[in-house]
């Protein structure tokens, strides 16, 4: 398998990645009126722990000293970012927070080239661009900066800083593991957010339904993919990559949800599409045994 291959293959996993990711929020949409958020990513996140602890219990016997305060860390960024995202989202619109949070593609660089010297390619930079451009004609309908849109802001920040943890960090390291203790962190978290409301148990078959489905696929095996494909790819082109995210929440609200997509809609999804393909396209410096890890 030629390296060019290889590259494509793991584009392709985050894109399955995004898609998973776009097409919870057509199986969450009613969920969340039935049981309250917090509760429910506790539900998630602690199922997806116990599935991935069930299929690989050995994985428990590397988690220990360093590996362990880096997962936590990482977890911590992953858990406070769905937290104020989701704080933020009952102070605001929909629309808002899709936007907003997609700016961690513009945070993303720019926290790694201040916080880590990384370097980033102009093209690299002009996909950002593009990609902000997209998300904003996708989503943007006039802000005024007030609680919700700082709380979502912020959680935006904290998934940037995920992303490049995840790139500094996940390169060595027990992927699986590493995902175990991300699930683990984000449950406990949920579950303290929730004490003020109270822990709600989920009270039908559709509620369980939408907490499987997020467990298992956009939650074990979405974070499992990313955390293996940050080992070799730069943090900016992942970034980039899960921006289309909202390109298929859109495409799954029109197949299953019957809206409607105007030109504006169309046109940013273009951007954001045309973003990933310049993304794609460049050259990106991967490890060097990534054929070693795609073909393991």
């Amino acid at each position: 398998m030629t390296g060019g291959r290889n590259k494509y293959l793991v584009v392709s996993l985050v894109l399955i990645v995004a898609a998973i990711w776009g097409g919870s929020f057509v199986v969450m949409k009613d969920t969340l009126h039935r049981i309250n958020v917090n509760s429910f990513l506790g539900w998630r996140f602690m199922i997806a722990t116990v599935v991935m602890a069930a299929l690989r219990p050995k994985a428990l016997l590397h988690i220990r000293g360093k590996f362990l305060m880096k997962g936590l860390l990482v977890g911590s960024l992953l858990g406070g970012g769905y937290i104020f995202q989701t704080f933020g989202l009952t102070q605001t619109t929909v629309a808002k927070t899709g936007f907003i949070t997609g700016l961690y593609a513009i945070f993303t660089p720019l926290m790694a080239a201040g916080l880590f010297k990384k370097h980033v390619t102009k093209i690299q930079w002009a996909a950002t661009v593009l990609a902000f451009a997209g998300l904003a004609m996708l989503s943007f309908k006039g802000l005024s900066l007030g609680l919700g849109e700082s709380l979502v802001l912020v959680s935006a920040i904290l998934f940037a800083g995920h992303i490049i943890a995840l790139s500094e960090w996940s390169s060595g390291m027990d992927t699986y593991a590493l995902t175990l203790i991300q699930m683990a962190t984000v449950s406990a978290i949920s579950f303290l957010a929730a004490l003020k409301q109270g822990v709600e148990m989920p009270h039908d078959s559709g509620v369980w339904q939408a907490i499987i489905y997020t467990a298992v696929l956009a939650s074990a095996f979405a974070f499992l993919i990313q955390t293996w494909t940050q080992s070799f790819m730069a943090p900016t082109a992942i970034g980039i990559l899960l921006t289309m995210e909202y390109i298929f929440a859109a495409a799954f609200g029109v197949i299953f949800g019957h809206e409607s997509l105007g030109s504006r809609t169309l046109f940013g999804g273009a951007l954001v599409i045309f973003a990933m393909l310049v993304i794609i396209t460049s050259e990106q410096k991967m490890d060097p045994h990534v054929e070693e890890k795609v073909e393991a």
